[in-house]
């Protein structure tokens, strides 16, 4: 007696369970540009790494003699797999079943897929491509009732932001809870042309008067701009490499610390460009990128949000292969100053930084926060303060380099004042209560008045205070603490870096 016949069983559900949705979906799913779910996953992760789990988990069809007729596989892939090497959890929507929704009969895969993650301190990837809700309006009918609203397995998603990486990659059309499992994510990410984003799709918003496409609707052109989404790629291979590479910067989990890598570039390196990279002309800009290529370990810089709050430049880095939490103003937009979106922006990603303990190196050029009647209207102030106290709530070893300009409250907000400042000035750095080019003629405004020659006095009042507001003046004070050669940022950084991995424990 054995059980080979038990064991055939299984083999011949799993091959069944391999069909997904059927060869017409399939090619269907295939002929609109997009890779299957379990492509997905093949692609994502480390080659032979995944071991599903509930495979087999379905809807079976029975003869009168209850033998196996045919099979329709669950809707939800998940299990466990590699990336680099390193384990984490990979779910994927099958769009081929059901257009990826939740087959309230198995709901159940996608709550034990979310807390494997976080009861396992796994990284989690969700692949997700449909609503991924609890059905349609007719599946009602099939049940003979409704219900009142609840979510399973919410809890377990909320869990998992406090404890573990999470990243979303939207691979379809994502609506309602397919839309919301995106967004409860530390990374997101949609495909251009590919993915679009919604609460409800366009024959629902059809039914208040707005007859949109998809793409109209819900792109990523929309949701990599308002700050619903992290990334928009070109392809699905992109979307993969993008993921892996986010993930390569963080911990497993909150329990752990991030990895260093072996660096190649040299801890002395210093970039002659850094001596003239901010121009004198305080109304001229340039590239905070092209210092933070220089700073940084050669391409080892992660660009986060790119598309969203873009006064702020946040980014992942290696100093030394140690990793880093780069913050960082491009004057190159709205001056540097922090306006609603991009102080929502600096909020989630200290906050990320925390959570996962990675120590943050700012550079800074901010003029302060944005003024105006659009910056009213949008509560700057509040977010502004919002994104200020989560710099002074953060613990995590955090040096900050004041490229050029800090005012006001916001260039305050460099670094938590109270704590000891690891910090250096350029010379180029300019800071105050406010600029002074901006308060000057309504400061002496009776004595320019009163002067034979305005323009004369005006600028030999210009001259008089270019001399007080030198930072050399502010460092014999002890009000800064180190104004450095603008060279020597990447050793000073690299020393840094080797410091706080040394109190974190590393």
């Amino acid at each position: 007696m054995s059980w080979e016949k038990e064991v055939e069983d299984i083999r011949r559900r799993e091959a069944l369970a391999e069909n997904m949705g059927g060869m017409e979906k399939v090619a269907r799913q295939h002929g609109q540009g997009k890779l299957d779910a379990r492509e997905r996953i093949r692609r994502l992760l480390d080659t032979d790494s995944f071991r599903e789990i509930g495979k087999i988990a379905g809807r079976g069809s029975y003869d009168d003699t209850g033998e196996l007729t045919d099979f329709a596989a669950s809707n939800f892939i998940f299990g466990r797999g590699r990336i680099d090497g390193r384990p984490v959890v990979a779910t994927a929507d099958d769009f081929t079943v059901r257009g990826g929704a939740a087959d309230a009969a198995l709901h159940r895969k996608f709550v034990q897929a979310e807390k494997m993650a976080h009861e396992m301190r796994l990284p989690l990837i969700r692949m997700i491509d449909g609503t991924g809700g609890g059905g349609s309006v007719k599946s009602l009918e099939d049940m003979g009732f409704t219900y009142v609203p609840v979510t399973p397995g919410w809890e377990d998603i909320v869990t998992n932001l406090e404890t573990v990486p999470v990243v979303a990659l939207a691979l379809g059309p994502t609506a309602g809870m397919g839309a919301a499992r995106t967004v409860a994510s530390h990374y997101s990410i949609m495909v251009k042309g590919l993915s679009q984003l919604f609460a409800a799709g366009p024959v629902v918003a059809a039914q208040i008067g707005e007859a949109l496409s998809k793409e109209e609707l819900g792109g990523s052109e929309i949701h990599t701009r308002n700050g619903v989404v992290d990334e928009e790629v070109a392809s699905e291979d992109e979307a993969f490499a993008v993921a892996r590479r986010f993930l390569s910067y963080l911990p497993p989990s909150v329990d752990r610390l991030a990895e260093r890598t072996v660096s190649t570039d040299p801890v002395e390196r210093r970039e002659e460009k850094l001596l003239s990279i901010v121009p004198r002309d305080e109304k001229q800009v340039y590239s905070m990128r092209a210092v933070m290529n220089a700073v940084f370990d050669q391409h080892s810089v992660f660009e986060m949000g790119k598309r969203w709050g873009r006064a702020a430049i946040t980014a992942f880095a290696r100093l030394d292969g140690w990793p880093v939490a780069v913050l960082a103003s491009d004057p190159t937009y709205l001056g540097g100053s922090w306006e609603a979106l991009t102080s929502q922006k600096v909020k989630r990603f200290v906050e990320l930084a925390e959570r996962f303990r990675l120590p943050v190196v700012h550079l800074v050029d901010n003029p302060g926060f944005m003024i105006g009647l659009e910056a009213e209207r949008t509560g700057t102030i509040r977010y502004g303060v919002e994104a200020m106290n989560a710099v002074y709530k953060a613990r995590i070893p955090w040096a900050s380099v004041i490229i050029r300009r800090a005012y006001g409250i916001a260039g305050s907000a460099m670094s938590n004042g109270e704590r000891f400042q690891y910090r250096f000035a350029w010379p180029s750095g300019d800071w105050g209560s406010l600029p002074i080019a901006g308060g000057l003629e309504a400061a002496y405004k009776s004595e320019i008045a009163a002067s034979a020659d305005p323009a004369a006095k005006l600028a030999e009042i210009k001259a008089r205070l270019d001399a007080v507001t030198s930072p050399f003046r502010t460092a014999e004070k002890f009000n800064v603490e180190d104004i450095i050669d603008p060279r020597d940022t990447r050793p000073l950084l690299c020393e840094f870096a080797d410091l706080a991995w040394r109190r974190l424990g590393a």
